[in-house]
């Protein structure tokens, strides 16, 4: 027979490992259905179709409108990499405009893309922090230490994806910390515009202050990485307070956050 002894540890455990189960069943499912466990996010959520009548879906899934040339990624990880669907978004809007800005180059993949799938005369700007100007890096108060860490990891590249292939003459490299890149030259110019530089708060607020100034009439801004208050926090906390005064949408299914200067 089991003692009483090993009956309430037995009990204690199973107990245990029931509520590690719920919260954990709760954050997981959460991430897919990309809203909070026990509350919603707070940034409304749209579909694609209301993002851009292209989207629109017939008896066959996605028109061929928006079919696109692209480098998927599949289950590899990549770094600051955006996942299939997000960068198969990007590749479709990226039709529809003149001018595009990115802020956070990375690897390179997503100005590739915007500008493969782009007209032949589009200008696409992309802005990066280079690995000999890492000491340029400015953290605030508030700042995630993690999401330091990772921005840092990531400005490691002087060549990119689109180094060499026959669109790089459309894309402009510019180097430096977005903090001091002055945005006045771009004023209300930039038809598309993607924020995926730091993720740090203090980085995203200066990047998306200086995003609302740049994007033209009719114009759009997309975030990366809004995943909710466990992943990429500062994200989060960032966007949510912008979405008090600015109609900021989550689109679904990815983890993007868009804005139409309308």
């Amino acid at each position: 027979m089991i003692s009483n002894t090993w009956l309430l540890i037995l009990l204690a455990i199973t107990s245990i490992a029931s509520v590690v189960f719920f919260f954990n069943y709760h954050y997981y499912r959460s991430l897919v259905k990309q809203k909070g466990s026990f509350r919603k996010w707070p940034i409304r959520s749209i579909s694609l179709e209301e993002v851009d009548p292209i989207f629109k879906t017939n008896e066959f899934g996605p028109t061929l409108e928006t079919s696109v040339q692209f480098v998927g990624r599949g289950h590899l990880v990549v770094p600051g990499g955006t996942s299939d669907a997000e960068a198969w978004v990007l590749a479709v809007l990226a039709k529809k405009a003149k001018t595009i800005f990115e802020f956070g180059t990375c690897t390179g993949k997503t100005s590739y893309l915007m500008a493969l799938n782009s007209s032949a005369d589009t200008k696409v700007t992309t802005l990066t922090l280079p690995p000999d100007g890492v000491e340029t890096y400015s953290t605030n108060t508030g700042d995630s230490s993690t999401a330091t860490r990772n921005a840092l990891k990531e400005s490691a590249f002087v060549k990119f994806l689109y180094t060499g292939t026959p669109v790089e003459p459309k894309i402009t490299q510019l180097f430096g910390d977005s903090k001091h890149f002055d945005e006045s030259l771009y004023a209300g110019k930039i038809d598309l515009i993607f924020v995926d530089g730091s993720h740090a708060l203090s980085y995203v607020l200066s990047d998306s202050e200086k995003a609302f100034r740049m994007v033209s009439p009719g114009g759009i801004i997309l975030w990366h990485d809004y995943r909710g208050p466990s992943i990429n926090k500062d994200v989060y906390k960032a966007l949510n307070g912008i979405s008090r005064s600015k109609p900021l949408a989550h689109i679904e299914g990815t983890s993007f956050i868009m804005y139409r200067n309308s």
